[in-house]
């Protein structure tokens, strides 16, 4: 019987820990990254996650690489007078000693540029985030609908963001 209750407290231990689907490095803290769901021979897809630094320094995410895009950039999507534009950022995205980012759409997001396969929600990806001090980060992106991933990221946003727009990138 106690052999019993300790394979059902791990199972629910590795299951939680499973569910909560973050990653650490340092003072670091990536949670829940998560790639959208593209249609077939979509050129672009998007990323996103929120990151915590519980450092006392700053750290930048500067990049990464994935196993379903040849290129991985980090973007924001702003407004530019009343056009909203996306844009790669020079030099990652700051996160500050004590602080978090939130890459969700609309808005601060990691971008997979030439695309090798379609993203179908519920798959999982393997990919690296990598970080100016922290290095790389080996994570796991699940693949969500955008409603999805609004919903896990709690964003109501139904504009300005990726769902009605041509994914292209400008310069």
């Amino acid at each position: 019987m106690t052999k019993f209750i300790l394979t059902v407290a791990a199972a629910l231990l590795a299951t939680g820990t499973a569910l909560a689907h973050d990653y650490s490095v340092g003072d670091l803290v990536i949670d829940h990254p998560v790639a959208r769901a593209t249609p077939a021979n979509a050129p672009v897809s998007a990323g996103y996650m929120t990151i915590r630094n519980t450092g006392a320094t700053s750290d930048r995410l500067i990049g990464g690489s994935v196993d379903f895009a040849g290129t991985v950039e980090i973007h924001e999507m702003a407004m530019d007078g009343d056009v909203m534009k996306m844009r790669e950022i020079e030099g990652g995205i700051e996160i500050p000693p004590g602080g978090e980012i939130k890459l969700q759409p609309g808005g601060l997001h990691v971008m997979f540029i030439d695309m090798r396969q379609q993203l179908q929600e519920d798959q999982e990806h393997a990919g690296t985030l990598t970080f100016e001090k922290a290095g790389d980060v080996d994570v796991v992106f699940n693949v969500e609908s955008l409603s999805q991933i609004r919903e896990t990221m709690g964003n109501g946003m139904k504009h300005h963001d990726h769902d009605e727009m041509q994914m292209e990138e400008s310069n």
